[in-house]
Order: C-alpha cells, then sequence, then structure tokens
C-alpha cells in the first residue's frame, strides 16, 4: 500500500497473523541516491523481532533493482517488484502497471537481482534455501491483461529457467486479477485466477491479491478456507455457478481490508480495541508522520471494509470519526481514544 504499510503497521498486521509483511512500493532509483529516501522508506526495529519484510520496489531499470535489493537484504526476507500498482504516476515513468507490457524487461530485471544477491552472499536457492538463515526471495506482482492470453505470454516468459537457479528466476507470484484499467470497486476476475493458477500453479507459488475482506465471505474455496452462506443476511453469496475451487493457490494478500482490520488473518472480521491500542504502543515507539497515523485510526474505527461493511459495528460512529480528524497531534488523538474507548486504554 502506498505510504501505509510502516514499521508500526507492520508489526500490528504480524502480531495477529500475517505470515508477510510488505512495505509501501520503494522507488528504486530514489532509494539508491538518497539517503534521506533510504530513512524516509524504510524504517526497521532493533528493540524487537523484525517481522518477516518483503521490500516492494518499483523500478524499470535491472542494475538499478539489483543495486537497491542489495542494499536491502541484510534486513529483510525478500524484494518484490511491483508490476501491478494502476496509479497515472507510476504508469507514466513506466513503473507499476506499466511493465505488464514489458515482459522482458521484468525478467532481466528479476534475473540480475537474483545473480547480485547471490554474489553478495545471499542464499536464492528458491525451495532448497527456504529455511536457511541467509535465505532470500525475489518476486513480482502482477495484474492482468484484457486478453488473458498476453498475461499467460507474461508469466511464460518470467518463469523460463535461467542459469542460477536452474529453474523458475522468482520465488513467488502474486497476482491481483484485475486491469490496470479496472476500478478497484469492480470485482476481482476470480474466472481470470483460476486459470492462472491451473496453468501455472504447479510451476510457481502463487498469491491472490484484491478483494481479501474476510477469510470467510470469498467467492471461492481454496485450501485456506471454503466460502460460507452465513456471515451477512443482507449480503446473498454469489450462486453456485460463480464460485470456484482454486485448489493451487498458495496463499493471501490484503491491502484495503488488512488497513481497516489489522486482525484480518487471525480470524476476526472487525477491528477490535486492542488492535487499535496495540498500533498506537507501536507508532508511539517507531514514529511515523502524525496525518499516517491518524488516517490508520480511522480506518481501524470505521466499519471495514467487503460485502458485509454496512452490517459492521464499528468502534466509532460518523459523527465520532468526523472528531477523531479533527486531532491535532499524538496528545489529542491519545486522550480522545481514552475518552471514547470503554473502560479506557490501556497504557501506552
Amino acid at each position: 500500500m502506498v505510504r501505509y504499510s510502516k514499521l508500526a503497521f507492520r508489526q500490528t498486521v504480524h502480531h495477529y497473523g500475517t505470515d508477510l509483511c510488505w512495505t509501501p512500493m520503494i522507488l528504486a532509483k530514489e532509494f539508491n541516491r538518497n539517503k534521506f529516501a533510504r530513512d524516509s522508506d524504510f524504517t526497521l526495529s532493533t528493540a524487537n523481532p523484525q517481522p518477516p519484510t518483503i521490500i516492494q520496489f518499483g523500478a524499470n531499470v535491472p542494475q538499478e533493482l539489483a543495486r537497491a535489493s542489495s542494499l536491502v537484504a541484510p534486513f529483510a526476507s525478500g524484494v518484490d517488484l511491483n508490476c501491478g500498482c494502476p496509479q497515472s504516476w507510476a504508469c507514466s515513468s513506466t513503473l507499476g502497471a506499466a511493465l505488464m507490457e514489458k515482459r522482458e524487461l521484468v525478467r532481466d530485471m528479476v534475473v540480475e537481482t537474483r545473480e547480485r544477491l547471490h554474489q553478495d552472499g545471499w542464499d536464492v536457492g528458491l525451495e532448497k534455501d527456504m529455511n536457511s538463515a541467509k535465505g532470500r526471495s525475489v518476486s513480482i506482482k502482477i495484474r492482468v491483461h484484457k486478453d488473458l492470453r498476453k498475461t499467460i505470454d507474461f508469466i511464460t516468459t518470467l518463469l523460463a529457467p535461467c542459469s542460477l537457479t536452474s529453474s523458475r528466476p522468482i520465488d513467488f507470484l502474486t497476482i491481483h486479477p484485475r486491469t490496470r484499467q479496472t476500478p478497484s470497486s469492480t470485482p476481482i476476475n476470480v474466472e481470470s485466477l483460476s486459470i492462472l493458477t491451473s496453468t501455472f500453479g504447479d510451476r510457481v507459488p502463487i498469491l491472490l491479491s484484491g478483494d481479501v475482506f474476510t477469510l470467510d465471505s470469498l467467492p471461492f474455496t481454496s485450501p485456506f478456507h471454503t466460502f460460507t452462506t452465513t456471515t451477512s443476511s443482507s449480503s446473498p453469496p454469489p450462486p453456485e455457478s460463480t464460485i470456484h475451487d482454486i485448489p493451487k493457490l498458495s496463499g493471501l494478500m490484503s491491502a484495503r481490508a488488512l488497513l481497516a482490520n489489522p486482525t484480518l488473518f487471525s480470524g476476526q472480521n472487525s477491528c477490535p480495541w486492542e488492535a487499535v491500542e496495540f498500533f498506537l504502543n507501536k507508532a508511539v515507539k517507531a514514529p511515523m508522520p502524525f496525518k499516517l497515523v491518524l488516517h490508520h485510526i480511522s480506518e481501524m474505527c470505521s466499519p471495514g471494509m467487503g460485502p458485509e461493511q454496512k452490517d459492521k459495528v464499528a468502534l466509532l460512529n460518523k459523527q465520532e470519526r468526523a472528531e477523531l480528524m479533527r486531532c491535532g497531534d499524538m496528545i489529542d488523538l491519545i486522550d480522545f481514544l481514552d475518552e471514547k474507548k470503554p473502560g479506557g486504554l490501556a497504557r501506552i
């Protein structure tokens, strides 16, 4: 997520069951050249165990991505090339989703990055180095094309064997099954996801990104959950004909819904007060711009995301959330939440 996955938030979602945490997209070129960019874009924990963190880069030059990856490798679990960001500023610079039209360039970037990490002494041997203390992953996140055959060609090019591993040059692939032009209000294309996982799921682990609002409200079955019809009386489930079985899906990624409910992957369908307190505690110890803190708290205290949003009980009502946004600093914010939470906040 742009801006909203700083250290305090990553620590919070990891505490509530998230296995891997992504940073916001970091521009590799600026990260390489500017100390202030490095200090601003990537904060790590020194007092507590670092959450398993994937550094997400925006890049369009192989050498830039490889160099940036070399800089962060001592402090991260892996690096990820963002080929999914649809924002106009990114696409106009041949970043994000614009790279979906540059499949050979994307392959060159991940191959050179893996070779650079290998030269630096990191273990990049895919599954055989999964449990190594020096193991580091290289991955990408993509969208789909309107013509799915182009996406199949893109992934096929990306998975062609490379000399370093004698296999694919990426550890895993995250698919956001919307096109660059598809708005987030339009449901993900589950049929495209099903086709791509069926085609490539035996060759590379595939994660889903998009519309992961709750673990029991997705219109498909997978190794992680079974679709249920009991989550909302006012939001009927999709007809049986639209429910796909996706047995080769290897994981789930959430962005917007996790922002609203950091406890999503612990199985809770809405954010509890204890998660708000946990995040505040971490934000005090790992400061970030106050506007970001305020946005996080506003999202956590709202009804949340997904088809059952109107049925969810928010921690603060609409008027209280408006008052929340008028807080001017952390002291105002803590005092306000201490007044609103039943029994007051625990010690921050």
